[in-house]
């Protein structure tokens, strides 16, 4: 394996990890372990903090490739807390409204998803890494500014509930979708279409393209991974 010519590969994202710092994390060691100062490595596709799954990293020359890897399909599983919204549409903020849930039921959600199957048109988070003005939106969002994002068209192959309590309010979803998709803009929008409010609770990207999530290099064990490839040193 020749990193400094160019490798690509996946890695399984831990939770309250960013991308920036995973990559940073698999780029000290390869650096490390090649002999390097710095070996080049890009990422395919930011995950937020709170999700775990895919992250396609790529290094020296393959990194021209991020922009087509971008581009390919994604799947993801994700839960939503119904009758609740929040700033992020996350758990990185609290909780700022509550609505009424009594209504919902499971028929209405599989009724109001089928909604969003195809090309739709989706408003960006506020806390997001969108420019605005040459500025990240997230940037001017926690500093308390107005943020103004514009919807984008994005596409949706297939959403599907794959869970839901009527107790508890929780729902689980498969979601196939193409590139610039926010899952947490999708959360507050399935909320909404159900005439109450949602937010994310858990977020996970079990395939990017043809690489899943079963298949990818666990963080936590990436450096016995390194250990255990033929790695060309410099």
């Amino acid at each position: 394996m020749n990193f400094q010519e160019g490798t690509i590969f996946a890695i399984d994202k831990p939770y309250r990890i960013s991308s920036f710092g995973a990559l940073a994390h698999v780029r000290y060691l390869i650096s490390k372990k090649i002999g390097v100062k710095r070996v080049k490595i890009g990422h395919a596709g930011t995950l937020d903090p709170l999700a775990t799954g895919v992250l396609i990293l790529c290094t020296g020359r393959c990194t021209k490739q991020i922009e087509q890897l971008q581009a390919h399909t994604k799947e993801y599983t994700a839960t939503l807390q119904l009758g609740a919204t929040t700033p992020s549409f996350d758990l990185e903020h609290p909780i700022d409204q509550n609505y009424p849930t009594a209504h919902i039921t499971k028929e209405l959600i599989e009724e109001k998803l089928r909604c969003f199957e195809g090309d739709i048109m989706q408003v960006p988070p506020v806390f997001s890494a969108c420019m605005v003005d040459g500025k990240r939106a997230y940037d001017m969002a926690r500093r308390g500014d107005e943020v103004q994002l514009k919807a984008k068209p994005i596409h949706i192959d297939k959403i599907e509930l794959t869970d839901f309590s009527p107790e508890t309010m929780q729902m689980t979803i498969r979601v196939v979708c193409g590139k610039g998709t926010y899952i947490r803009s999708l959360a507050r929008d399935i909320g909404e279409a159900l005439g109450s409010g949602a937010h994310l609770t858990a977020l996970r990207r079990t395939r990017v393209g043809d690489y899943r999530v079963e298949d990818s290099i666990s963080y936590d064990h990436f450096r016995e991974w390194l250990d255990s490839m033929d790695v060309k040193r410099i």
